[in-house]
């Protein structure tokens, strides 16, 4: 066991409260935020956009490996900075105001079938919303790093006495945990009609959300640079600027910083390869491809994780001091081992809220892991002030993190493989999405043709509603028509199970679609012009009939619109069902037998819709229409099997390894203590000789 002692903090070790505040709030960036983009963006590109899981996780490395080059030089540049303001502070403003500025720019990844009819296949429009994601992510991660490694830096030389820095860097954790309490409801958040729209999803939601978050930021980025103190500076600013590979090649020869880097690197790399099925796990497994159920789920789940991570900095900062770091260390690793081993019996549909236990277990073992983590950081540099006369809190932070980011990148390709090897059918769901949109489009409509805007109010009302209406069909009218006639003449290179069939069916869909479309496109127009001609008085029963007319062609694109959804989500559903006989299951064949019973139901209640029927039948209709469409986006048996044999396996098996590099870590307690004191008692020495040379100089 570490010999720790009880030593008192001196008075010139003490963080005031508001500096230990505006420490603390830093957290919300490398905690929450980083959490935030490297999770969403790869489950909403795969679910919400259809974006290929392989290829999103071979996206997601390049900004974690950019993250591995830049960190190092950063936390360089940072060591090296001399303004009047600091060499730490000015790199938090301008860090803060860009994280801001890059995670709104990142959501605003562009789609739509306007979009969509830019490029001549499905695959290329893919291919550029990717390299959009690859772009902005490059972004958001640079900035995040000339954030996060000066504010690190800065944490490890805000105080020389050991468990004040771990109280700091707890802190840390406290008010990241505790933002990260609203993280997890972001998706939730983003999944409401007030941001995503009647016929949007979450990644529209989520380009709204993302403003609120960046008008956050940009104030607590002015109070941080204005309110953080450097007391190293002085010290720093007397130290000549050093060689890059020169301190590079003295951090990575610290035995102790090695074997706590590679513990760190090979628990969280464990975790991180299944972070992102964390989040299907809930959605697809325990609620069986409700999105809504599950993000409310998450949502939920995630705040009991921020709820405990942030009291368990309470018990985090009574244990330390007694059982020492490194046992404490070892604790946090025993309790993640049992939050997996927990999950075997916790992820149950039946009874879905027993997921929180084991999230209590590893919300507490994280919180204990990384704040102890970047706190012996901090010690290993009082060693190696010791040893070279330097202080190089930068550079340790940076190389500490740059293993950590290796491994996340790695994970982030190996998770979009994971995925993939879980067989999960992301153009299922995202053909399920669209035609879900249209339906609650079309509902919309009607129950808004029903209410107060339409004959239940004035005439006068109706008689603007009835204009509204007519413009906004016609204009979607018109924009379909062009769609369906760049897709009826593209030539398809997608694998089907029959190709010629296939698209042989889809250009007579197309074709039909059209034609209907254009029919209406006349029809609006000539409701438009008799709306126009009404003169500054009409009759009230000229009104009403022309808006009865007109809701029928209001209403007609967006149902060719779900009819022609319901083909695409059937042939591809056809396509997986006749895959090859050797790695069919009868499980399958019954789950593809259930979904495509299921999509058969909408597609024949879609072709008996007439929108010339009564708005309360067409609304009961639709209704009945939107209930059957939820279990379409059910995965199969195989794959929810094999995500909850890899999201609970994979993280056990690195816990054990990271242990046995932990017991590997020589700098105890005691030792640390010993280094506190002998740092002391240089640095006074170093300040009695220059005093006794200005005395003499005076003389």
């Amino acid at each position: 066991m570490d010999n720790s002692t009880n030593n008192s903090t001196k008075t010139e070790d003490r963080i005031s409260f508001t500096q230990l505040a505006a420490y603390g709030t830093g957290g919300i960036i490398p905690i929450a935020l980083f959490n935030v983009a490297g999770i969403l963006v790869g489950l909403m590109g795969n679910i919400s956009l259809g974006l290929s899981a392989f290829w999103l996780g071979v996206i997601l490395i390049i900004p974690r490996l950019w993250d591995a080059i830049s960190d190092p030089i950063i936390g360089h540049l940072s060591d090296n900075t001399r303004t009047r303001w600091g060499r730490r502070r000015p790199y938090l403003l301008v860090g803060g105001i860009l994280v801001a500025i890059t995670f709104v720019i990142m959501w605003w990844i562009p789609k739509g079938e306007m979009v969509q009819t830019w490029f001549p296949t499905e695959s290329s429009y893919h291919a550029f919303q990717l390299g959009y994601i690859l772009i902005t992510l490059l972004l958001f991660f640079t900035a995040v790093n000339i954030f996060e490694i000066p504010h690190g830096a800065l944490g490890m030389e805000m105080t020389t006495d050991s468990h004040t820095r771990t109280r700091l860097f707890s802190a840390k954790s406290f008010v990241g945990n505790l933002f990260a309490m609203s993280t997890p409801w972001l998706f939730a958040i983003a999944t409401m009609e007030i941001f995503k729209g009647p016929g949007g999803n979450e990644a529209d939601g989520m380009r709204y959300v993302s403003i609120m978050i960046a008008a956050i930021l940009i104030p607590l980025s002015f109070w941080w640079f204005f309110k953080l103190r450097e007391p190293g500076f002085q010290k720093a600013a007397k130290q000549e600027k050093t060689d890059f590979w020169k301190d590079m090649g003295l951090v990575i020869s610290n035995k102790n910083f090695v074997m706590l880097t590679l513990t760190v690197f090979t628990l969280a790399m464990g975790f991180n390869f299944v972070q992102l099925l964390g989040s299907y796990i809930p959605i697809f497994y325990v609620y069986g491809g409700d999105k809504v159920a599950g993000a409310t789920l998450l949502g939920i789940n995630g705040t009991i994780w921020a709820i405990t991570g942030v009291l368990a900095v309470f018990p985090l900062n009574w244990i330390s001091p007694k059982l020492g770091k490194r046992n404490t260390l070892v604790i946090a690793m025993v309790l993640m081992i049992l939050a997996q081993l927990s999950k075997i019996v916790c992820y149950n549909p039946n009874h879905p809220y027993l997921i929180v236990i084991p999230t209590i277990l590893l919300s507490t073992g994280m919180l204990f892991f990384f704040t102890l983590g970047s706190s012996m950081v901090g010690d290993i540099c009082d060693e190696d002030e010791l040893n070279t006369g330097k202080r190089s809190e930068g550079s340790y932070y940076a190389i500490f993190w740059w293993f950590i980011k290796m491994g996340t990148a790695l994970a982030s390709f190996v998770a979009g493989v994971l995925i993939v090897f879980t067989m999960f059918d992301e153009a299922q769901v995202t053909k399920v999405d669209s035609l879900q949109g249209n339906i609650r489009e079309l509902r919309s409509k009607v129950q808004l043709w029903k209410g107060s805007e339409g004959f239940e109010g004035s005439n006068a009302v109706l008689l603007e509603n009835t204009k509204k209406q007519c413009k906004d069909a016609l204009d979607e009218s018109k924009t379909y028509v062009s769609i369906l006639e760049k897709e009826s003449v593209k030539q398809e290179s997608e694998a089907n199970q029959n190709v010629a069939d296939y698209q042989s069916d889809r250009k007579i869909k197309l074709l039909n679609a059209l034609a209907i479309t254009k029919s209406t496109v006349i029809e609006l127009e000539n409701i438009q012009s008799r709306l126009e001609n009404l003169g500054s008085h009409p009759d009230d029963s000229v009104i009403i009939n022309i808006s009865k007319e007109a809701v029928a062609p209001t209403l007609q694109t967006k149902l060719e619109k779900a009819k022609m959804n319901s083909f695409e989500l059937i042939s591809h559903l056809e396509s997986k069902s006749l895959v090859p006989k050797s790695i069919k299951k009868e499980e399958t064949d019954e789950h593809y037998a259930i979904i495509m019973k299921g999509i058969t139901i909408v597609k024949d209640r879609l072709i008996s819709i007439k929108t010339t029927s009564s708005l309360d039948s067409l609304d009961k209709n639709l209704g009945a229409i939107e209930t059957e469409i939820m279990p379409l986006t059910k995965q199969t048996p195989y794959t929810l099997l094999m995500m909850r044999v890899v999201e609970i396996g994979l993280p056990f098996l690195l816990s054990l390894l990271s242990i046995f590099f932990v017991l590997r870590y020589s700098l105890t307690e005691k030792r640390s203590h010993e280094i506190k004191l002998l740092l002391k008692l240089r640095n006074q020495d170093g300040l009695d000789k220059e005093n006794g040379t200005k005395e003499t100089s005076n003389d």
